[in-house]
C-alpha cells in the first residue's frame, strides 16, 4: 500500500501532498455498501477544491486543514469534518449525513441542500443557505448578506448576527437568529416563537453540540407569504 494511503489505527489516511485529489475521490466513490473502511483521514488538503464530493456511504471523514470550493458537495450519508475553513459552496446540494466546518465558511454554504446537517463553528459569508430545500444549517458565528435567499424548506440557525436582506423571497424555511439582523429581504418577517419552534430549535442546537445558547434567546423569521403564486394549502402537490 502506498505511504499516502497507509492505515493509521482504524482510519485510512490519504495524504494529498503525495496523491491526487482525483485518486481520493475515486477511492471514496468506489466504496461498496457494508465496506469496513468506515473511517478516513485526509492530510494536507492545502485549499484543494471539491474534496470528498459525492460520497454516498455512511463513513466518517476528517479533513485536516482548510479546503477550497465545493467541499463535501452532494454528501449523502457521510459524516465529514473540516478541521479548518472552507471555500464557497461547502455542502452544496447535500442530501443527508453531516458536515462540520471548524473554521469559517465562504459564500453559499449549504446551497440547495436537501437534507442532513451542516454546522459552521465560525462565520459564514454571503448567501448562506441559498435555495435550501430541507437541509439544517447551524452557524455559531455571523452570516453575510442575502442568506436564505429563496429558501424553500429546512432550518437555518444563527447564533451571531445576520447581514442585509435575510430571507429574501423566502418560502417555507425557518430562520432562527440570536443576534441582530441588518435588514430583512422581500417577504421575510419576524414570527412568533411557539412551543413547537422552541422544541425544534433545541433539537438542532443539541445535534450541533451547542450548549451555551437557549432557544428563548432567538427570534424566528419566515415568509409573510405575500409573493406566493400558489395556494400554501396545496403545497404538497408541487
Amino acid at each position: 500500500m502506498p505511504k499516502a494511503q497507509r492505515e493509521q489505527g482504524h482510519a485510512r489516511v490519504f495524504d494529498l501532498g503525495q496523491q491526487s485529489l482525483r485518486e481520493l475521490n475515486q477511492a471514496l466513490h468506489s466504496l461498496a455498501p457494508g465496506s469496513n473502511e468506515t473511517a478516513w483521514e485526509v492530510l494536507n488538503p492545502k485549499g484543494s477544491h471539491s474534496v470528498a464530493v459525492g460520497v454516498d456511504q455512511p463513513v466518517s471523514i476528517d479533513v485536516r486543514g482548510s479546503v477550497g470550493y465545493y467541499c463535501a458537495g452532494m454528501n449523502d450519508g457521510a459524516a465529514i469534518t473540516v478541521h479548518g475553513s472552507a471555500g464557497p459552496g461547502v455542502g452544496e446540494n447535500m442530501m443527508s449525513g453531516s458536515i462540520v466546518v471548524k473554521g469559517d465558511a465562504s459564500q453559499y454554504a449549504g446551497a440547495t441542500g436537501r437534507g442532513g446537517l451542516l454546522v459552521i463553528e465560525g462565520n459564514a459569508s454571503s448567501r448562506c443557505g441559498i435555495s435550501m430545500k430541507g437541509i439544517d444549517i447551524v452557524v455559531r458565528g455571523n452570516i453575510g448578506h442575502m442568506s436564505a435567499f429563496m429558501a424553500q424548506s429546512g432550518n437555518l440557525v444563527v447564533l451571531g448576527d445576520a447581514g442585509d436582506a435575510l430571507g429574501d423571497s423566502i418560502y417555507e424555511a425557518r430562520l432562527f437568529v440570536r443576534g441582530k439582523v441588518k435588514s430583512l429581504g422581500a417577504d421575510c418577517i419576524a414570527k412568533e416563537m411557539r412551543p413547537e419552534h422552541v422544541e425544534l430549535l433545541q433539537g438542532l442546537l443539541d445535534r450541533a453540540g451547542i450548549k451555551d445558547a437557549k432557544p428563548e434567546e432567538f427570534t424566528r423569521y419566515g415568509s409573510a407569504r405575500t409573493l406566493y403564486n400558489f395556494n400554501i394549502d396545496n403545497a404538497d402537490a408541487y
